[in-house]
């Protein structure tokens, strides 16, 4: 311990005047001190966080605990859950020894205590209200990452997307693009094809491959329409408490990459529909993201690109991400570096890595009283050191810190427990049955059976163009690029968001821009869908809301 700072020092960086987080209470010279509370505000929450520590450190205790707190001050929470144990959210939790002597140690005063929770699965595997996400929406980056394409694959898989837009040829499901992919390598589709530049037949065929390798591993449901409005995120319960939404990913930890993008979908949708807000006096959702170091694993430049651009600009709008993950190495630096709130579990250090990844680990964190390499191996089960912004937004001093324990069940709810939340809730309806209405496939298998040679601009344009303002009165603002027409569910499909790299796909976009196809088509379309498809290629989109 440093001789020049004292518990009394650290305590004073955490009284905070506005609404705060209550984490715990400081550790010092081995004694947890009940009234030197550690707190996290409110109003920097929208600064976004890290969660990390090594497997049984309790990180998914503090996830649950953060949650609660969230939710008892009216903030909506979302919270991945991939090993199946925080839906006890939902449920008063028990009292025991252990967390009656937890509480007596950090001055907390512990009542059991439920909170208001709707669960999701992707694509209905598991329990939860169906997540849904069209193939436009998804949009070419994000799928090209949950494929496994590489580089030139991915800024190809663009230009088919960008073809589909230009025919209206909507891809609303998987069977979709598979079909405008194999049209485009088929004996009619092959002029098409030249025509977009850039684009090999044999890259088509590897994309075709990958998607139809991917829907043989069952992958199918979780494209496709009603596409799940991420508004549903943002609700409060009628006592004021934030909504706790739980997607439940136990069905698909097989499927790493999937569910990882998918969340990275979900995060995007909010960045491309929310209004700007500032700096608010509270968020308006906290979003935490569960196994990071999968959304980084193998990602392209344009990828990780957009990805921390989302991370920098998501914050004005009033939205909070927290990552959570084994050691801050699993982030990327652009990432790591506007993460302003820090909960660091304990550290293993058994081998050379792990001992190079504490060091590293360490040097992330402000100048402190404690001797951090000894401290990060040594805590305990639900202790952890903490160092967030303050109301001005600088730097807490760091704080060995015992966390309080959550109020609710630290558990899995039982199965039947939980199907009766989802059969009691109210968006089950909305989203529960899966809607399969006309687009790319149906319109190219016409075409394949009335002989003609290949679908054209103008014909899909003139109908967009005379449906779409028929169509908005029955659409919740659909931002659909290439079908604003017909929106038949809860929302229209809606253009690929954040999903272009600035620097590495610009030749992409210049060949598309520059092109004289996409230039008629702005010119003969005009209004309504020249602008969406313009907005889709820069990553961008109508709000809704």
């Amino acid at each position: 311990m440093s001789e020049s700072t004292s518990a009394a020092d650290i305590a004073a960086g955490y009284a905070f005047t506005g609404p705060a987080l209550d984490l715990g209470a400081v550790l010092w010279d081995g004694a947890c001190l009940p009234d030197a509370p550690v707190r996290l505000p409110l109003a920097v929450l929208n600064r976004h966080g890290l969660v990390a520590g090594a497997t049984g450190t309790g990180k998914t205790k503090t996830l649950q605990l953060m949650a609660e707190q969230l939710s008892a001050q009216g903030v909506p929470v979302f919270l991945s859950d991939v090993k199946g144990d925080l839906s006890g959210i939902s449920a008063p939790g028990t009292g025991n020894d252990r967390v009656r002597d937890r509480a007596a140690e950090v001055g907390q005063k512990w009542t059991a205590t439920g909170f208001p929770a709707e669960f999701f699965a992707l694509g209905g595997l598991g329990h939860g209200v169906p997540l849904r996400a069209t193939v436009t929406s998804f949009g070419p980056l994000l799928l090209s990452k949950v494929l496994g394409l590489n580089r030139t694959q991915e800024q190809s898989l663009g230009l088919v997307f960008h073809y589909a837009d230009q025919k209206g040829l909507e891809l609303l499901d998987l069977k979709d693009l598979r079909s405008v992919v194999a049209f485009l390598t088929s004996d009619d589709g092959k002029a098409e094809l030249r025509s977009l530049g850039g684009l090999s037949s044999a890259t088509a065929g590897v994309i075709l491959r990958s998607l139809t390798a991917f829907e043989a591993q069952g992958m199918a449901s979780f494209f496709g329409e009603p596409e799940f409005d991420t508004a549903e995120f943002l609700r409060t319960a009628p006592d004021g408490r934030g909504i706790v939404s739980v997607l439940e990913l136990p069905a698909v930890q097989d499927k790493p990459q999937l569910f990882s993008t998918f969340l990275m979908w979900l995060l995007a949708d909010l960045f491309h529909d929310l209004p700007e807000v500032g700096d608010a006096d509270r968020p308006k959702l906290v979003f935490f993201f569960d196994e990071a170091h999968l959304l980084f694993e193998d990602a392209s430049k344009a990828f990780l690109d957009s990805l921390t651009q989302t991370v920098r600009l998501i914050r004005s709008k009033g939205i909070g991400v927290f990552f959570v993950t084994q050691t801050p190495k699993d982030v990327p630096g652009e990432v790591l570096g506007q993460l302003g709130n820090r909960v660091q579990h304990a550290l293993r250090a058994f081998t050379p890595d792990d001992q190079k990844a504490l060091r590293a680990t360490v040097r992330t964190f402000p100048d402190s009283a404690y001797d951090l390499e000894e401290l990060l191996t040594g805590l305990g089960t639900g202790e952890a050191v903490v160092t967030v912004l303050d109301e001005r937004g600088a730097p807490t001093p760091v704080a060995a810190t015992r966390l309080r324990a959550p109020e609710s069940l630290m558990g899995p709810v039982d199965g039947p427990g939980l199907d009766r939340a989802v059969r009691a809730s109210p968006l089950r309806e909305r989203y529960a049955q899966a809607v399969d209405r006309e687009s790319a496939f149906e319109k190219l298998a016409a075409l394949a059976g009335t002989g003609a040679a290949r679908p054209t601009p103008g014909a899909d344009a003139e109908r967009a163009g005379r449906e779409g303002a028929k169509a908005a009165k029955g659409s919740k603002g659909s931002t659909g690029v290439a079908s604003p027409t017909s929106p038949k569910g809860p929302k229209g499909p809606k253009g690929p968001k954040g999903s272009k790299g600035p620097e590495e796909e610009r030749s992409v976009v210049e060949q598309v821009v520059g092109s004289g196809m996409f230039k008629s088509l702005a010119r003969s379309v005009g209004t309504q869908i020249g602008r969406e498809i313009t907005r889709s290629l820069f990553g961008t989109a109508r709000r809704r809301r």
